[in-house]
């Protein structure tokens, strides 16, 4: 009874992992290197993309409200909040795929931090780090130009084939 009763929690642990509990697939396919994720998918690390407009600052979504988009999960801190978002994905999504504004427009891609952000232009930026986003204000305009110059370039490829 005891083997019953473990075997029964791991398998609503894996299909709660798995997304079967979500309603999720269990193996859709993850994000292309486009996009800023988890090994699992998700991404902004979980912070919900909407609250940075509404709010005016990240707020953690809640797992169990999510939304699947290019193949990368987000989460909500609201259902509201999820429905604006599925009404106008781009609207709400970090430039560059989430990675880090200033490395892009170096022409790199590394990790944006969903904690160091600004929206410029009614459009969301992320940063590794606060020193790093320092260095972005000192030419916010320049940097968007460049990084949006390197981006078709960079976008498709992994950060380890960047490395200069």
């Amino acid at each position: 009874m005891k083997i019953k009763h473990t075997l029964i929690r791991l398998a609503t642990a894996v299909a709660f992992v798995t997304g079967i509990v979500a309603g999720a697939p269990a193996f859709a396919a993850g994000p292309g290197p486009e996009i800023n994720a988890t090994i699992t998918g998700l991404a902004l690390r979980g912070y919900d993309p909407v609250a940075y407009f509404t709010d005016g600052k990240p707020v953690i979504g809640d797992f169990t409200i999510t939304a699947q988009q290019d193949g990368a999960t987000y989460r909500f801190a609201s259902e509201d909040h999820k429905a604006l978002f599925l009404k106008d994905p781009a609207k709400y999504l970090p430039e560059y795929g989430g990675f880090c504004a200033f490395g892009t427009a170096k022409g790199y891609k590394v990790d944006g931090d969903p904690t160091v952000w600004k929206i410029v232009d009614n459009k969301l930026y992320l940063n590794l780090a606060p020193a790093v986003a320092k260095r972005w204000d000192e030419d916010i305009a320049g940097n968007i130009k460049s990084a949006n110059s390197n981006w078709t370039d960079v976008k498709n490829k992994a950060p380890s084939e960047l490395q200069h």
